[in-house]
C-alpha cells in the first residue's frame, strides 16, 4: 500500500464472456492462436511476461484507468497475480487426479478485484508479486508429460478442459492483458 491511499475509482464492467472460444479461434484483438501453441508451450510464455509486466508496473500512469469502468494496468497486473494462483491451482488439480475429471470451483475475478482493492496496491509490491507468481505458474507447467496433457477437467460452468487446453487458455489471459495494457 502506499502512504496516501487512492480513493476508489468505481466499479468496473462486468465481464460476462466466456472466453473458452479463444481454444477454437484466434483472438482478434491480441493475435493469440490456440491452435499452434502447445500446452507445452506454455511455461515460455507466463515466463516471458513477466519482464513485460515489470515494465508495465513501473510506468507512471499505472494506476489510470484509460476509460471510466475499465481497469488501470496496476489493476490487470494485480488480476494475472491472482489468475497465475487459480491457474497453477487448478492445473494441480489435474495432476493430482491422476487421470480422474478434475472439478474446478467458481473463481470470481470481478470480487476478487473488489475485495483485493486492485486500485490501492503499490506497484513495486504487485511488480514482485507478479514476477513471482507467473515464475512460479511458468514452473508448474513445465511439469506435464505425454497423456498427462490430454487429462480431464470440468470448470464450474460446465466448461471442459485438459490440462493442455487449460494451459493453452491461461496463456491466453496472460498474453490477452499485455495486450490491454499496451504491454
Amino acid at each position: 500500500m502506499t502512504d496516501a491511499a487512492p480513493p476508489d475509482p468505481g466499479p468496473v464492467r462486468r465481464c460476462g464472456t466466456d472466453w473458452t472460444w479463444v481454444l477454437t479461434r484466434r483472438c482478434p484483438d491480441c493475435g493469440f492462436d490456440a491452435a499452434i501453441v502447445r500446452g507445452e508451450d506454455a511455461a515460455a510464455i507466463l515466463a516471458d511476461a513477466k519482464s513485460r509486466y515489470a515494465a508495465v508496473l513501473g510506468r507512471p500512469d499505472v494506476r489510470a484507468r484509460p476509460f471510466a469502468g475499465v481497469w488501470s494496468p496496476l489493476e490487470y497486473a494485480c488480476h494475472v497475480r491472482d489468475v497465475c494462483e487459480v491457474m497453477t491451482g487448478r492445473l494441480a488439480q489435474i495432476l493430482g487426479g491422476g487421470g480422474d475429471l478434475a472439478t474446478f470451483a467458481d473463481w470470481d475475478q470481478d470480487a476478487a478485484a473488489t475485495q483485493g482493492q486492485y486500485w490501492r496496491r503499490d506497484p513495486r509490491v504487485v511488480e514482485r508479486e507478479v514476477t513471482d507468481s507467473l515464475g512460479a505458474a511458468s514452473a508448474a507447467y513445465g511439469l506435464p508429460e505425454g497423456e498427462q496433457w490430454q487429462w480431464p477437467a470440468l470448470r464450474s460452468n460446465g466448461s471442459r478442459f485438459t490440462a493442455e487446453t487449460l494451459a493453452q487458455y491461461f496463456a491466453h489471459d496472460v498474453r490477452h492483458h499485455l495486450w490491454d495494457v499496451r504491454g
